[in-house]
C-alpha cells in the first residue's frame, strides 16, 4: 500500500543532512550498522559520524524500524546507492527500493524511499523465489533455472508488457551474485499470488520463479516510481552474500574508501 507521510517536523532539514552524506567529497562505505563506527583518523571519523547520523535521522524519522526494515538493511542499502551513484550507474537519483528478505513473506518487506524528500513512498508485500523457501527466504542463487532469489544491488531498466502485464527489467550489478538477472528473466511484476488473502488462509504469499513480484493493486505505481535507472537492493542477513559482495566489502571494515566492483 502507499504510505502517506503526514509528519512535517524535521522534514525540511532531512534532505539537507541526507545529501551532505551522499555527496561528500569522499565516499564512505559502512559495512555494518551505522551506529558502529570504529577507530579512524579524526577527519574521517568525524565525517563518518556525520554521515551515519544523517542516514539514521532518515531511518528513525520515517520509523522504518517500526515497520520492520532492519537498520543493517537500510545502512547497506544506502551504501550501495551511494556507490552506484558515485560510479555513474544510476539515472534516477531520487529513489531507493529495499526488499528486506530477512523478514517473512507475510510482512510488507519492500520499502520504496524518496531520498531527496525523505519520504516513504511505498511499503508493500514482495515475493521470493519458490526454491528459496516457503515463509522465509533462506537459500539464494544466481544460476539459471534455480528458481531462487538473487540477493544484492540491481539497477532498474526499462518497462515492458509481458505475461504478467507491466513489468520492469532488472540489471544485476554484482558479478557472480546477481549478474545473471537478465538471462534469467528476473523482473519486477505484479502477481495475483501476492496478497493478504493468501496470508490469512495459509500464512504466506505465493512464490515466484525468482522475481520480486508485488501486489497487483500497487504494481503500476511502484514500477513507475523506480523504473529507468533506480537502485533496488534485495537484502538478507546472509553471511555468504555479505562476505562476497564487493560493494559491502568484508565484515569488520566499518569505514573504507569505495573501489570499483566490476
Amino acid at each position: 500500500m502507499r504510505i502517506p507521510i503526514r509528519k512535517k517536523v524535521n522534514f525540511l532539514l532531512l534532505p539537507i543532512f541526507f545529501f551532505t552524506f551522499l555527496f561528500a567529497d569522499h565516499v564512505l562505505s559502512f559495512t555494518g550498522p551505522a551506529r558502529a563506527i570504529k577507530k579512524a583518523s579524526p577527519a574521517i571519523k568525524s565525517t563518518a559520524r556525520n554521515a551515519a547520523a544523517s542516514a539514521l535521522m532518515v531511518y528513525d524519522s520515517l520509523q522504518l524500524g517500526g515497520l520492520g526494515l532492519s537498520e543493517e538493511a537500510f545502512t547497506y542499502g544506502i551504501q550501495g546507492f551511494q556507490y552506484l551513484l558515485d560510479h555513474g550507474r544510476l539515472k534516477n537519483d531520487s529513489v531507493i527500493a529495499i526488499a528486506d528478505f530477512s523478514l517473512p513473506s507475510s510482512q510488507k518487506r519492500l520499502f520504496v524511499i524518496d531520498v531527496k524528500n525523505a519520504r516513504l513512498l511505498f511499503n508493500t508485500l514482495v515475493s521470493h523465489g519458490r526454491n528459496s523457501g516457503k515463509l522465509n527466504a533462506t537459500s539464494f542463487s544466481n544460476k539459471l533455472n534455480s528458481y531462487k532469489t538473487s540477493l544484492g544491488f540491481y539497477v532498474t531498466d526499462n518497462t515492458y508488457m509481458g505475461e504478467h502485464g507491466l513489468s520492469l527489467r532488472l540489471k544485476g550489478t554484482e558479478k557472480g551474485i546477481n549478474d545473471n538477472a537478465l538471462n534469467r528473466a528476473i523482473v519486477m511484476h505484479g502477481a495475483d499470488y501476492v496478497n493478504d488473502e493468501l496470508i490469512n488462509s495459509q500464512g504466506y504469499i505465493g512464490r515466484s520463479l525468482g522475481c520480486p513480484a508485488i501486489p497487483l493493486s500497487v504494481h503500476r505505481e511502484v514500477i513507475n516510481a523506480i523504473s529507468d535507472g533506480a537502485c533496488l537492493f534485495l537484502y538478507s542477513a546472509n553471511k555468504n552474500y555479505i562476505t562476497r559482495s564487493k560493494i559491502l566489502k568484508q565484515p569488520g571494515h566499518n569505514i573504507a574508501m569505495s573501489t570499483p566492483v566490476m
